[in-house]
C-alpha cells in the first residue's frame, strides 16, 4: 500500500483532488482517518464537486474523501452482486 502519511501534514489546508475524467474535489482538510496509521479517508471542509469542464456540481460543509488509488469495483447488491 503506498504511504499516504505526508497528507497529514495537509490538515487545515485547501487541497484539490483530480481524478483521470478530469473531475475534481477541492476542499480543506479538517482531518484524516485514523488518527494513527495509515492514512486511510481524509474529512474535507467546505467541500466543492468540480466536473470536468470545471462546473459546479455540489458544495457540502463537510464530506469524506478516500484519497487512495481505487483498485477494484463490484456490484455490490442485487443479481449477480456481492452481497456485502
Amino acid at each position: 500500500m503506498p504511504d499516504y502519511s505526508k497528507l497529514r501534514d495537509l490538515v487545515s489546508h485547501r487541497v484539490e483532488l483530480e481524478y483521470d475524467s478530469g473531475a475534481r474535489v477541492v476542499g480543506y482538510v479538517a482531518h484524516c482517518k485514523p488518527e494513527n496509521g495509515p492514512v486511510q479517508m481524509l474529512m474535507l471542509s467546505k467541500a466543492k464537486l468540480i466536473d470536468a469542464s470545471g462546473e459546479l456540481l455540489e458544495a457540502y460543509e463537510s464530506l469524506p474523501v478516500v484519497p487512495n488509488v481505487l483498485t477494484g469495483l463490484a456490484k455490490a447488491e442485487g443479481p449477480g452482486g456481492r452481497n456485502l
